[in-house]
């Protein structure tokens, strides 16, 4: 008898080792990775001109650390992209990072390029079909252009992001410089970047619309 309960003891024992090697292992035993949005965007959302800590895409990234659960924001925004640039970037950056949603903010250097709009949509339209072929959910954000760049274009323009954002059934943010462009004193000497003081502004308006898609969307 004695025999066979330190026998049983162990292989207890043996399993208690087993147990506590693999969860050291594979810490999502006992908790899953936390979910990610990437961003993908050009100068607006990396910053252009504007300390890193102060940026809306960083103030983002610390209000979604204190949501529950805990969501990391990877910002994958370039200076001078355009549509064609983050299309051919995004394939690698969701393998590289795995999001549950992908923000969209690109175009705008299209737009002040004078590139095709045509274009433009088409880009729109593959990268958000290629975030839905990885499982995760696309989200938009419209462009404005300067009203210099002519009526029918600057229209054409706008109106392209509430059509595609229809026809592939994405939420949309209308404008990601709401109440941000048009106002001087929130740009910088160029008059084409947002400032420091902006970026508050500009991460309201995000957050106003990414709480409700991370709220009623789950990955």
């Amino acid at each position: 008898m004695l025999k066979i309960i330190v026998q049983n003891t162990r292989i207890l024992f043996t399993l208690f080792l087993f147990a506590c090697t693999t969860s050291s292992l594979n810490p999502s035993v006992y908790a899953a990775e936390p979910a990610t949005l990437l961003i993908m965007g050009d100068s607006l959302s990396a910053g252009y001109g504007v300390s890193l800590d102060k940026i809306w895409t960083q103030q983002l990234a610390q209000q979604l650390q204190t949501h529950q659960p805990p969501i990391s924001v990877i910002n994958d925004s370039m200076s001078g992209e355009t549509s064609a640039g983050a299309l051919a970037r995004l394939p690698a950056a969701l393998q590289r990072t795995k999001p549950q949603w992908v923000f969209i903010a690109i175009g705008a250097n299209d737009g002040l390029r004078g590139q095709s709009l045509s274009a433009l949509e088409n880009n729109l339209r593959n990268m958000i079909r290629l975030v839905r072929q990885q499982g995760a959910t696309p989200l938009l954000a419209g462009m404005r252009l300067p009203p210099n760049y002519g009526k029918i274009y600057t229209e054409r323009f706008y109106a392209l992001y509430q059509k595609v954002a229809e026809e592939e059934h994405v939420a949309l943010l209308p404008f990601l410089l709401k109440d941000v462009g048009g106002h001087a004193e929130l740009m910088q000497a160029d008059g084409m970047h947002p400032n420091e003081q902006a970026q508050g502004i500009i991460f309201a308006t995000v957050w106003q619309f990414l709480s409700e898609q991370i709220k009623t969307k789950k990955p």
